[in-house]
């Protein structure tokens, strides 16, 4: 019979919780569960790691000024308010609270409902039981030995991946931005909902505070990074021997999106370095490390490749080129979260429906309508189809001036937000995600319908109220806003 525990917290206050037998065990830490399941109390596995001054001293700076899911007045991070506070509790599973009693340990809330294994994850009726409660982890959405496994129901689609890496990368920014870094972000680390296209990262409790705390982990297999591993026989304290840090979050970063999108590992392809398995392993995750994709030299590139990075848009391309090439053994190469945030951002603007109902993946990037065809399944998108705003921004001081601000392509039922209307306006945790416009289809036109725009200027140069339409036909001209900040929008279809 279950068991009602009280933890003491160093504020003093009282918390209950439920011990159970066999509770759930990490590499650092058990865990027990609030009565409601509401919040988790965790202890660690080593009782000297428990002891360790520094350990505390590093939970409390985490708990407290390093914070991103507490507004600075709250005693957060510094620069955050309640609104950028509430989002980022969203994406991460942050310590709340420091426990004093029975032993040192912390409370953090627990993973909401769409981060478990549902009864029937999965295709096999045995697996689905023993999945059951069990988080989810992404290497059973991206690999595809597993993938085969789950319910095509629980895999969500590329549209809901590309989602789910732009929430990662903003996540991490923040954390960077913070002066943290994670020193073990892998897919065990980052728990995802495909369907919903979410993640959340998890075990905050060992980030590494430059400066001040060290790492004490290297990483998870598949996901660290090369220099870390070459370097592992070295001695703590060697000027040689690489230790995580936000460096090393980027490569790992690179890694999980690449796995996101494109459903593989980067450097996992059928190149031979050893006969020993973990010498081979060592050297292709390490010394050795070749992108599968490197543009000069394919000895590590698998022959069944598919999908590759070009189908993704330039954007794209250009940044894993960068990390997993340029920056792959050089740390000071690789690309920030910001720019893998900002990247996929615009991609996500290139969008676009695949036609076929049996397709996979559902969505693709069309970033050259001049080849219209879903690089998943091969099916052509009918030109009637393609409509693309091409934004321009008004230049300060240069009336009449524009210069370009991005494209989006559109679709049936598409929002469009405050950033598709006003020039420097980008969707990041402080954004306002009202409904600002939609585009439909309607009697064989596209319609750009204004919900809540002040000012929408038709291309006849007549005020657009809201319920009311701009036909998006070819070579359409109009602005979303009259405002000084208002974009202007060229419309092209079919090409």
């Amino acid at each position: 019979m279950d068991q009602i525990a009280e933890a003491t917290l160093a504020d003093g206050r009282k918390l209950p919780y439920v011990i159970r037998d066999n509770p759930p065990r990490g590499g650092m830490k058990y865990t027990y569960f609030a009565p409601d399941r509401s919040y988790v109390v965790q202890f660690f596995n080593n009782p000297e790691t428990a002891r360790d001054p520094n350990l505390r001293r590093r939970i409390e700076a985490i708990i407290g000024k390093y914070n991103p899911t507490l507004s600075e007045e709250a005693g957060g991070a510094k620069g955050n308010n309640e609104t950028m506070a509430k989002y980022f509790a969203g994406k991460f599973c942050w310590p709340t609270a420091i426990v004093e009693q029975p032993e040192f340990g912390i409370v953090c809330p627990a993973y909401p409902p769409n981060y478990f294994f549902s009864e029937d994850a999965s295709v096999i009726p045995e697996l689905s039981l023993e999945l059951k409660g069990k988080d989810k982890k992404s290497k059973w959405f991206t690999s595809a030995k597993l993938r085969r496994f789950m319910r095509e129901t629980e895999l969500g689609n590329f549209r809901s991946m590309l989602q789910m890496s732009i929430s990662l990368a903003r996540s991490i920014r923040r954390m960077h931005q913070a002066g943290l870094a994670h020193s073990d972000l892998s897919s065990n680390n980052v728990l995802v909902d495909p369907v919903t296209g979410s993640c959340v990262v998890i075990d905050i409790d060992s980030l590494v505070v430059p400066g001040l705390y060290p790492p004490e982990v290297i990483g998870t297999s598949g996901y660290i990074a090369p220099e870390v591993l070459e370097t592992t026989s070295l001695p703590f304290g060697d000027p040689g021997r690489r230790l995580p840090s936000s460096y090393t979050d980027l490569h790992a970063l690179a890694v999980l999106i690449y796995e996101y999108l494109l459903l593989r590992h980067p450097l996992s392809g059928p190149k031979i370095y050893s006969q020993d398995p973990n010498l081979d392993d060592y050297l292709a995750m390490g010394p050795k490390a070749l992108f599968i994709e490197h543009p000069t030299d394919r000895s590590n590139r698998p022959g069944d490749l598919g999908v590759t990075i070009r189908d993704l848009g330039p954007a794209l391309q250009t940044l894993f080129l960068r990390a997993f090439v340029d920056g792959l053994h050089n740390p000071d190469e690789r690309p920030t979260a910001l720019e893998w945030e900002k990247a996929l951002v615009k991609t996500w603007d290139l969008l676009q429906q695949c036609e076929n109902p049996d397709c996979a993946a559902k969505w693709f990037i069309l970033y050259d309508p001049r080849n219209p065809v879903c690089p998943f399944c091969g099916r052509p998108i009918d030109r009637r189809n393609i409509v693309r705003l091409h934004l321009k921004s008004p230049l300060r001081g240069r009336s009449g001036q524009w210069s370009p601000a991005g494209e989006v392509n559109v679709y049936h039922n598409m929002p469009l937000f405050k950033w598709h209307v006003f020039a420097n306006t980008f969707p990041d945790e402080k954004a306002d995600r009202s409904l600002m416009a939609y585009v439909c289809r309607h009697q064989g036109q596209w319609l750009l319908v204004n919900h809540n725009i002040q000012g929408m200027i038709s291309p006849s140069g007549n005020l657009v109220p809201a319920g009311q339409a701009v036909l998006l036909k070819d070579g359409a001209v109009f602005r979303m806003s009259g405002e000084d900040r208002g974009l202007l929008v060229e419309v092209s279809c079919g090409r």
